[in-house]
């Protein structure tokens, strides 16, 4: 990834909610890279010790083991902190439909906490994680911020949730926020573990352990992918922008193409086949539509390009190359 504004970061102070998962230890380990002093905090729940184990030694980086449903452990992490980089929730919609409660005390409780610490830590800057799926039963396409949909699960009213405490917040307490709305983020360090894991890793692994992968529905939903890189690079711009019109707002995080279901599949055995050929012959299944689906997702990143010098470079093949090496090597 094109490096950025590196002078800037060195020395900044940022912590980083859920930082041992997927999204968070990435953005940890790109912050280290550019001499920023790291807080992450961690209870576990989702995330893992060996996506930190790389740098856990770091002498710019902390661990905070503890849970963003706790007000003080909150506190404890954000102390001393410029920036806030807030990605710790319960993700998934289907877990939210079978557990609505838990995903509503970590993803509307924890968020409310960490917003609470921030405001009393006077941090500089709150960016946290929302979700496309926000945009809900809107059929829209492109997905423009400022068009929505009623909400389709309960994770998506928490997502959404967060989005009005963070407004208010602003207009309340005078605490900066961004908002990223990503659309299906994939990439190195992405569990394909569990009844909850996203599509890619999981068909990846599937793939390499040549068992049909089972697409629910016929395959003609579509997303728009977006590799790890691209999302790192409008965390730390939406973190360090100087655009006063550019904050407190919230913009898509995506590529702003969209791939079908039975296309992934496609471009998933063409980047595996260069390491097993006999991938290309394992069958493709197809169950029932899920619950709480959006049937097709395409942002519209117009916006962040504008406001924030949103630039993605990696569109979904060019991450899937870039990702291969990672998925070969650890969903084996």
């Amino acid at each position: 990834m094109t490096d950025i504004a590196i002078d800037t970061l060195k020395g900044a102070r940022v912590l980083v909610t859920g930082g041992a998962g997927f999204i968070g230890s990435n953005l940890c380990e790109y912050l280290l890279d550019q001499e920023a002093v790291v807080h992450c905090l961690d209870n576990f729940a989702t995330g893992h010790k060996a996506n930190i184990s790389s740098f856990e030694d770091h002498p710019n980086f902390t661990l905070f083991i503890g849970d963003i449903r706790n007000l003080e452990d909150c506190k404890r992490a954000i102390a001393s902190m410029d920036y806030v980089l807030h990605q710790a929730a319960l993700g998934s919609v289907p877990r939210s439909i079978n557990d609505p409660i838990t995903t509503n005390d970590v993803n509307v409780g924890g968020f409310l906490n960490m917003l609470t610490a921030a405001r009393d830590e006077k941090v500089k800057r709150f960016v946290y994680a929302a979700s496309s799926s926000t945009y809900g039963d809107s059929t829209l396409l492109p997905k423009k911020e400022d068009i929505i949909g009623k909400p389709l699960s309960p994770y998506a009213i928490t997502k959404y949730v967060n989005e009005l405490y963070a407004d208010v917040f602003h207009k309340v307490y005078d605490l900066d926020t961004i908002g990223l709305r990503y659309f299906n983020v994939f990439g190195r360090r992405q569990d394909p573990n569990g009844a909850y894991a996203a599509v890619i890793p999981a068909f990846v692994k599937k793939f390499i352990n040549h068992e049909s992968p089972i697409i629910n529905g016929d395959g003609s939903f579509s997303r728009d992918f977006t590799y790890i890189d691209n999302v790192i690079e409008m965390n730390i711009k939406s973190m360090l922008t100087s655009n006063p019109e550019a904050l407190n707002t919230v913009y898509n995080v995506a590529y702003g193409e969209r791939t079908t279901l039975i296309q992934l599949t496609e471009i998933l055995k063409k980047a595996l086949t260069t390491y097993d050929s006999s991938i290309q012959d394992v069958a493709i299944m197809h169950g029932p539509e899920r619950v709480g689906d959006v049937p097709h997702s395409l942002a519209s990143i117009e916006k962040a390009t504008s406001l924030v010098g949103y630039t993605p470079e990696f569109d979904l093949e060019k991450g899937i190359q870039a990702s291969m090496e990672w998925y070969w090597k650890h969903l084996k």
